[in-house]
């Protein structure tokens, strides 16, 4: 009995040691400085376990999980992620295998990087911190994108940007001396100058859209289109003259504006306000008609009369002859320009642009004097006819005929001269 438990015994053992011996032979031997990939099964604050199928786990300390600074080593990895690292040391005594994420990455990235840089191609990575003039990333190595290369707008604070992941192009590399500069705003500017020219090829000459008022200048407004800005010049602001176009725009304003020209190799695109808005001649012809009473203010005056202003850019002409009720030798004895004036509508000829204007018929006509009467003749008065003085034939001066001769002029032609003169 005795006998065949230590066989049993003897056979235990020897099972036991040949499980032993194919588990040491499926082990992976390892040595210092080869690249193993692994899970990470295990994340405390300072370090991380990895299975990389050896004996025993390895782990990877804090600092060299990253190739920027972390905090936490939750910040850089999370259980069950697969990660690649680089031996540091193995003592199978005290079962401990050191490893570096941060080494292996390091000395891969470089070569990586130069072949993404002359490529041109965008890669993307988490911001790992905020620093003095702008942003940290690890992309194995050590990223910096300086604050005016990471939006296409000034950004006053970048707090809220860590952890935010990002596209990017290399700008510079300098294995040398371990310096790496990325931009996202090179990312952000191709995708803006790709929509541009497709945007741009939609537009065509004579099209009305609607935009806003992006930026203000001495010299006009830019209006953005929905990505491209087109220029306003102060002069196809509006129809009056405008003498900045802040006086009559603000920055955010909406506005209906009319494609002029496009300019497709320098990208301008140039507009009007004023075109895509009814002129002040089409609006005229519901404001003024024959027979009203108009006010507006005298802006020239010429020989023959003055020009009255109605409204922005609608003149009327006032005819000397319809200055006042008396004889007018020069418009200037009546109106002089800056005078605010009421008139008559005469006449209005939309197409021409043409308003006719009477200042007199705004006025009471001054009372005609009163005729003297003549006395009756006698024969005995023609026979003294030739004895007395011509100028004695009548009692009215020369003036005062001269004054009655004129009124009665107008008085038996007015309708047919007011006729000539329209």
């Amino acid at each position: 009995m005795e006998e065949m438990k230590v066989d049993a015994e003897n056979t235990k053992q020897e099972a036991v040691a040949a499980v032993e011996e194919v588990s040491m032979a499926d082990v992976k031997t390892l040595k210092k400085g080869d690249i193993v990939t692994g899970n990470v099964i295990k994340v405390e604050d300072n370090l991380v376990l990895v299975d990389i199928a050896y004996k025993f786990d390895g782990f990877v300390s804090l600092r060299d999980l990253s190739a920027v600074s972390v905090a936490n080593a939750h910040d850089a990895v999370e259980v069950g992620q697969s990660i690649t690292c680089k031996v540091i040391s193995i003592d199978d005594a005290k079962q401990q295998l050191t490893l570096s994420k941060r080494a292996y990455e390091q000395e891969t990235a470089w070569d990586r990087l130069q072949g993404l840089m002359d490529a041109g191609t965008i890669i993307e990575s988490k911001v790992a911190d905020i620093v003095k003039g702008g942003l940290v990333v690890d992309v194995g190595v050590r990223g910096f994108i300086p604050s005016s290369m990471v939006e296409r707008h000034f950004v006053e604070d970048f707090t809220d940007y860590k952890g935010r992941k990002l596209r990017l192009k290399i700008k510079e590399l300098d294995r040398e001396k371990n310096k790496l500069i990325l931009s996202q705003k090179d990312v952000l500017d191709q995708e803006f100058n790709a929509k541009k020219k497709e945007r741009l090829a939609q537009f065509s000459v004579g099209e009305e859209l609607d935009g806003t008022v992006q930026r203000l200048t001495d010299f006009g407004a830019f209006i953005d289109l929905g990505g491209i800005d087109g220029l306003v010049h102060v002069s196809e602001i509006a129809w009056q003259h405008v003498g900045k176009p802040a006086d009559l725009l603000a920055e955010g304003q909406q506005v209906r504006v009319k494609i002029l020209k496009i300019e497709p190799a320098l990208e301008k695109v140039s507009l009007s306000i004023k075109a895509a808005t009814p002129g002040p001649w089409e609006q005229a012809q519901n404001k003024f008609a024959p027979g009203d009473i108009v006010s507006g203010v005298v802006k020239r005056i010429v020989s023959f009369g003055c020009f009255v202003e109605l409204a922005a850019g609608v003149e009327g002409l006032v005819h000397i002859s319809q200055l006042a009720h008396r004889h007018v030798a020069t418009p200037q004895e009546v109106v002089k320009e800056g005078q605010e004036v009421k008139a008559k509508v005469l006449e209005v000829s939309i197409g021409d642009k043409r308003i006719s204007l009477s200042i007199k018929e705004t006025e009471e006509a001054p009372e005609r004097p009163e005729r003297v009467e003549r006395p009756e003749r006698t024969s005995g008065d023609r026979s003294e006819r030739g004895n007395r003085p011509q100028r004695q034939a009548t009692e009215i001066s020369p003036e005062l005929q001269k004054q009655e001769m004129t009124l009665n002029l107008g008085e038996r032609f007015g309708d047919q001269l007011r006729k000539f003169n329209k």
